[in-house]
Parts: C-alpha cells; structure tokens; sequence
C-alpha cells in the first residue's frame, strides 16, 4: 500500500502493517463509501493526526472512539471541530476541566490543531465515518490499525502521557506499559458522564508535571 498519504516517520513506522490484508480491505472499504456517500472527514484528512504528530514528537497521547458525523466538525483529529464550528459537549466539558484545573479561559475555536502541533496524537479508534451515522465504519478494520499504532508507539517510545476517558478508551489502551508510561484514565467528558468524575480529575495539570519531570516540555491547553 505505498500509495497511503501519511505522514513519513509513520508510514516508516507502520509500513508492515499497510501490507497486510485487512488493511487492504479497509481501503476498499473506506474508498468505496467515499464513492458512494458523504463520509467524514475530507478524504485528505482521514490522517490529519499523524501529520500534525510526527513519530518522534509524540508526548501525548488522547484516545477517541469515532469522528463527528455532521458537517464542519471533523477534521482528523479526536475531539477537535474545525474553526467557526459550534463546541460538541465533550468539547465543552473538556475546556471546561481545562478551565478549572489550570485557569486557562475557554478558547475562541474547538479547533485542537494547536494541541496536536505540541505533541499530543489526537486519535480516534475509527478514522473515519459515514454523514449523520455514528459508528457506521467500526468493525471494518480501523480499530486493527489504532491497535497496531499504539502498539507501535509502545514497543519505542517511553514517557508519553495516555489520555484513557471512558471505558472504551481504558480497553483499548489495557495493553500499554504503565512503568515507563504515565496512564490517566476518569470517565469520558460526554454529558452522560462527566460528573461521575471527569470532572475534577486534574488530567491537565498531571499530564504537565509529568512531562516536566520527564525533561519535556508542558503542553499550553
């Protein structure tokens, strides 16, 4: 799969795993809706993390589960809406503990480009999805590729903060090296659950001080 447009420390990285035949087929897939129906995010941007997020600059890592399904909201990474787009209300929520851990006020845009640029691999589970259809391109391959990244990121690299919100998250994260690693798991910043103890979980402030005793530099959330 030499045709697959990632960015190059990755596509080094993850070069056995565009080979194998799931992600064959996940390409058909994925190509074929594309064809057929409106799917999320822009084609050019199904892999907008890893650009933003070179290999060898990753400190931190945010697990998501699915991209947002309606238009000018996502935008290849977890979490994030484009600029002028309205705050989905995990994206509230998430500002909101920001706010309240480390004072930063809430920002101008829901566009974590910025958080991305610093280090921070803002990844879904699921890269990418069919208009107004939450979940419509799980179980189709892309859970295998999430795996094998953080696999990837895992087996090389130490000291990365893990951002683990949710049970979905924790499972998948359940295999990375917690001495060398600093895991952060609460509840997921939805609604629904936020306050069983997303908030207050001062994840903001420990991914910062973590990364400062680790010789590296603090994110500006």
């Amino acid at each position: 799969m030499n045709n697959v447009k990632i960015e190059q420390s990755w596509k080094e990285q993850l070069a056995d795993e565009f080979a194998k035949p799931y992600f064959r087929q996940l390409t058909d897939f994925v190509r074929q809706e594309y064809q057929q129906t409106t799917v999320y995010p822009r084609g050019n941007l199904i892999f907008n993390a890893f650009e933003h997020c070179p290999f060898d600059k990753v400190k931190v890592v945010l697990l998501g589960q699915d991209p947002y399904h309606e238009p000018g909201q996502a935008h290849g990474l977890c979490f994030s809406v484009q600029d002028g787009t309205p705050f989905p209300p995990s994206l509230i929520n998430i500002f909101k503990e920001i706010s309240s851990d480390t004072g930063k006020s809430m920002p101008q845009s829901g566009n974590l480009t910025r958080w991305a640029d610093q280090g921070i691999l803002l990844l879904n589970a699921t890269l990418t999805v069919r208009a107004h259809a939450a979940g419509s391109h799980q179980n189709k391959g892309w859970e295998t590729f999430t795996d094998a990244v953080i696999n990837r990121l895992n087996a090389v690299k130490t000291h990365i903060v893990y951002l683990l919100w949710g049970s979905y998250a924790q499972r998948k994260g359940s295999f990375i090296n917690t001495s060398c690693n600093l895991i952060l798991k609460s509840a997921h910043p939805s609604p629904l659950s936020a306050y069983r103890g997303f908030f207050g979980n001062h994840h903001f402030s420990q991914a910062n001080d973590y990364l400062i005793a680790s010789s590296q530099m603090p994110i500006n959330w």
